[in-house]
């Protein structure tokens, strides 16, 4: 496929650190789906290290699955706008800190200013949570966000309803068939997984 006819898709990472293992798959298949992959980092996942990992060993490894450079700081991002870097933009994995400020419409972070950006060129935001505090806290934002035109959510389920009630998180295989849903104005269904 010629680089001109690829569709790019924004991969916005943040600091759900131990979902970073699972995103360098998700990458690998977005590429394999023929898809140019363009990474915006939080500034906690490029910059924190974690009992998940050294971060300067994940953003280099993220930019070599890519082979694109990445995103990493708010001037950075706000270009994805009146540029129209994207075709479709995702958070993956999405916490519940950018849950809230997205549902609020904050821009303090590169993802959520590439969110917003993005999002002014009507273009389809896919939401893949992983946040303790989902049905919590956070429930009334999922709600809120749920009901914007151009967000689609990847779909998601309680990861251990027993330890921890309030936690969900994104199926990350359903990323691809999400991603083509959000593209053709559609939300994959189901969202809720058992």
């Amino acid at each position: 496929m010629e680089t001109e006819n690829k569709k790019t898709v924004g991969v916005a990472i943040t600091g759900s650190f131990c979902t970073h293992e699972k995103i360098k798959e998700t990458l690998r298949d977005l590429k394999a789906h023929g898809w140019r992959v363009i990474p915006v980092f939080s500034e906690n996942a490029a910059k924190l290290d974690t009992r998940f990992g050294k971060s300067a060993d994940f953003v280099a490894e993220v930019q070599k699955i890519t082979g694109e450079h990445g995103i990493f700081t708010i001037p950075e991002a706000e270009p994805a706008g009146p540029k129209k870097l994207f075709d479709v933009l995702i958070i993956v994995p999405c916490t519940g800190n950018t849950l809230a400020k997205l549902s609020l419409g904050i821009t303090d972070t590169p993802v959520l200013m590439a969110a917003k950006a993005h999002l002014r060129n009507e273009r389809p935001l896919v939401v893949a949570l992983s946040t303790n505090d989902a049905m919590g806290m956070n429930f009334k934002n999922i709600g809120a966000l749920y009901n914007v035109k151009h967000i689609y959510f990847v779909p998601f389920g309680q990861d251990d309803p027993a330890k921890k009630p309030n936690s969900l998180i994104s199926d990350v295989g359903r990323i691809p068939d999400t991603i083509e849903a959000a593209c053709a104005g559609r939300q994959l269904q189901p969202v809720l997984l058992r």
